[in-house]
């Protein structure tokens, strides 16, 4: 039955309207904001993890090497340490400590702020520095 003087019919949506295109767009965006900072954290603990995940290698290699010549390798090639991609062993020297030899590392991966160096055996600490 159709009432007289009513002109409305229903209408069919065939899209979306342009408020909720705006709303979904502020949504991503804001999801975007708070996700992109802390993937860039996690990607600079995944180098600094390969960094001293390396370090750790190389001292357990440098023993190694000490249980079988009874001195410390002079150099991470010398201890047969290949680094991860990325990672540079900057500084390797033997050194004495209260008349023990040592080993000082330094390493540092290309994508991070930060180096690592650790005295070894001496020490056995490793420590974080930032790159500047």
């Amino acid at each position: 039955m159709q009432t007289i003087g009513s002109t409305f019919e229903a209408r069919r949506q065939n899209g979306f309207t342009l408020i909720e295109l705006l709303i979904v767009t502020v949504i991503i965006s804001i999801l975007a904001a708070i996700g992109i900072p802390q993937f860039s954290k996690t990607k600079e603990k995944a180098y600094d993890a390969a960094v001293m995940s390396d370090i750790k290698r190389a001292q357990l290699a440098a023993e190694n090497y000490f249980a079988a010549n009874m001195t410390y390798p002079a150099s991470e090639i010398d201890a047969g340490v290949i680094p991860s991609s990325g990672v540079t062993f900057t500084r390797w020297q033997l050194q004495t400590r209260n008349g023990v030899l040592s080993i000082h590392m330094h390493a540092e991966h290309a994508q991070s702020t930060h180096y690592y160096h650790s005295h070894y055996p001496a020490e056995g600490i490793l420590v974080q520095r930032d790159i500047n």
